[in-house]
């Protein structure tokens, strides 16, 4: 494989300033930028989406959206749990580089997890020229880590300091607290009689817990998820005050819709990136009433049905407003799927036949490919023909590749994990442009695909690190993520990785342990095994 040389900074910023004179309002329509759509689910697995092979849950949007544009077979999440990756997608930086304290699972309460100043794929597009919206679900962080975050006044630095000018979002999953809105830098229909504190070590009085009163609860959870009870359901932590301000979950999945389309209205006389993040099927897994029992497999089908509607909707507003022609819409999932992750909600026994992870081995958190092998669905009529491909994507390539497509240009200084597989995504190349991706999981737990070989190194001592507050290192959830010896697979006649063949082929399993480790040695990730 090629790679593309280092470009100095300053050539960056001057491609892109060339960029945004040439869009600049006068400039000739035929060179407008495309807007740019970046839908990603939470915990949705490759084999949940009908274009991917599921039959109980109907997903027709995502359906149609893939036949009018381009699927790939082999797109990755660069890690298996949700703030790495979307770490990830804004700085084209794998976030095993960073202290796993700044990009492992963050509580609601934790710092900014992006500096101030760096140029992210929203500050980088903003420069180009584009108007850019973040809107649902963020968890990247929110402060300066210097104080703890008080959500009764401003709250800065968040989404506005890495590039957003405009941002409606929940802190961080749905389980954790604040259970609130932000808008902007403020919390949406806060009381100032009534302010919001927030803890994840200490319960502040407010209310029962989920482990005091089990009796009032919509589902059970676990210890981890046994906090304070909001609207029926008990959370991660414990929040006081901020009634009037907070979400019902019921209500979360149409405040997503109705914001982006407030957004996309707003913006549609200038090139603009919205960044969608929806909540499905992540836990608590709350289906709005149109969309409860809807599905062949319980809850968590339905809310998958929901996401779905979620999708038809937005591409409905862009071809309302005579913008979709020119309009490229990503949509992903940040990890794989889980199944029980916290809540008693019969996801496991109401699954039947369904196969959340489609053909591949594993779920969220591990290194197997069901935990980053995801659903990646492009469309853009104006330059994508419909096609199914198997090139190998990864979510962290967005960054260089959205920069090209905008008229700028990333590179290894600002993106370092970065490829403009541009060329792939419009179909003008049928090579493999990437040879490789990097896998992550929890407790900086690492595998490397090449080609169709996949080595895991061993990794005894993989616990939760990384997993956020009241994690249980016994939690069998986790126990595929201890790896006792090193793995080999070879993904073309093994796909579900049963078979370990590094017996049979120890050379090229000293390969890819030399390939890996220097891949991974910049970030003293320690020796490969």
């Amino acid at each position: 494989m090629k790679l593309r040389p280092a470009a100095p900074a300053a050539f960056v910023l001057l491609g892109l300033a060339l960029a945004s004179a040439a869009f600049a309002p006068g400039a000739r329509a035929a060179v407008r930028p495309p807007n740019i759509v970046l839908i990603v689910a939470d915990d949705l697995g490759y084999g949940d989406v009908g274009c991917y092979g599921a039959t109980r849950i109907k997903t027709p949007h995502l359906d149609r959206l893939a036949a009018q544009g381009v699927r790939f077979t082999s797109g990755y999440a660069p890690s298996s749990t949700c703030t790495p990756t979307r770490y990830a997608i804004l700085t084209g930086e794998y976030a095993w580089r960073q202290p796993v304290k700044k990009t492992g699972i963050l509580d609601g309460d934790a710092p900014l997890s992006i500096a101030p100043g760096r140029l992210t794929l929203p500050e980088l597009l903003r420069r180009a020229g584009y108007r850019t919206g973040v809107v649902g679900k963020w968890h990247l962080g929110l402060g300066d880590g210097q104080t703890a975050v008080d959500f009764n006044r401003e709250i800065k630095p968040g989404p506005l300091e890495i590039g957003f000018d405009y941002c409606h979002i929940i802190p961080a999953t749905v389980d954790r607290v604040p259970s609130v809105w932000i808008e902007n830098r403020r919390v949406v229909g806060l009381d100032p009689a009534d302010p919001i504190e927030v803890s994840y070590l200490k319960n502040l009085g407010d209310g029962p817990t989920g482990l005091e009163r089990p009796d009032l609860l919509k589902q059970g959870a676990d210890a981890q998820h046994s906090g304070v009870i909001i609207n029926g359901i008990s959370r991660i932590g414990f929040m006081k005050g901020g009634k009037a301000a907070r979400f019902k979950d019921e209500e979360l999945t149409s405040t997503v819709v109705r914001q982006s389309v407030a957004f996309l209205e707003r913006r549609k006389d200038t090139p603009f990136f919205l960044s969608v993040g929806l909540f499905e099927p992540h836990v608590p897994r709350v289906a709005e009433p149109p969309f409860e029992r809807t599905s062949e497999t319980g809850v968590r089908g339905d809310v998958i049905q929901q996401l779905d509607w979620a999708v038809g909707e937005i591409v409905r507003a862009l071809d309302r407003l005579g913008l979709a022609d020119n309009t490229l819409v990503i949509f992903t999932s940040d990890n794989g799927p889980v199944l029980f992750d916290g809540y008693f909600d019969r996801s496991v026994e109401d699954l039947r036949d369904h196969r959340p992870a489609g053909p591949w081995r594993g779920a969220k958190y591990l290194v197997y490919e069901a935990a980053c092998r995801v659903p990646l669905i492009a469309r853009w009529p104006a330059r994508i023909q419909p096609r199914v491909t198997d090139q190998l994507f990864s979510l962290v390539d967005l960054h260089a590749t959205l920069a090209r497509i905008a008229g700028g240009q990333s590179s290894p200084a600002v993106a370092p994990d970065s490829l403009d597989l541009s060329r792939v995504l419009l179909g003008e190349t049928t090579e493999q442009l990437r040879d490789h991706t990097v896998l992550h999981g929890l407790s900086n737990t690492l595998a490397l695909r090449q080609g169709d070989w996949k080595f895991i190194p061993a990794n005894a001592t993989a616990a939760t690190s990384g997993m956020g507050s009241g994690a249980n290192p016994s939690d069998a959830r986790f126990a595929d993520n201890r790896i006792v010896e090193p793995l080999l697979f070879n993904l073309a006649t093994d796909p579900g990785e049963r078979t370990n063949v590094i017996a049979r082929h120890p050379e090229v399993a000293a390969q890819l342990r030399a390939r890996l480790q220097a891949l991974t040695a910049p970030a003293g990730a320690g020796t490969v095994r």
